[in-house]
């Protein structure tokens, strides 16, 4: 049984998986909008969100280790996040994506999603 076990597995395992999410939150930051399958866009979209919450919330040297180590230390990507990403979202409390629905993918038929900064 499945109970309480809400995280997709792409049929992946843990580290390629984990390596993903990774992979498609620094393609986010570094684009500002991507084009993915809608399970994996709603799978990024919490992994985004409490990383320009902690970006947002604290300026500190210790949030911002967190956050590269969460974004497999890629500097460049980093210092977006923390100087244009999350200032704009200063006097939001949450929602900071948004997922728009595309129309299938014509070799497999897989749902295709648009996720974006708001």
């Amino acid at each position: 049984m499945r109970h309480h076990n809400t995280k997709r597995k792409f049929g992946r395992k843990k580290n390629v998986r984990n390596a993903l999410l990774k992979s498609l939150a620094l393609n986010l930051i570094i684009h500002e909008r991507i084009e993915t399958t809608d399970a994996k866009a709603r799978e990024l979209r919490p992994f985004i969100e409490k990383l320009v919450t902690n970006a947002k919330n604290s300026n500190t040297v210790a949030s911002k280790r967190l956050v590269a180590a969460r974004l497999l230390n890629q500097k460049d990507e980093v210092k977006k996040l923390f100087t244009e990403i999350a200032p704009k979202y200063s006097d939001r409390k949450g929602g900071y994506t948004r997922i728009i629905k595309m129309p299938v993918r014509k070799s497999d038929s897989s749902k295709m999603a648009l996720i974006e900064f708001v």
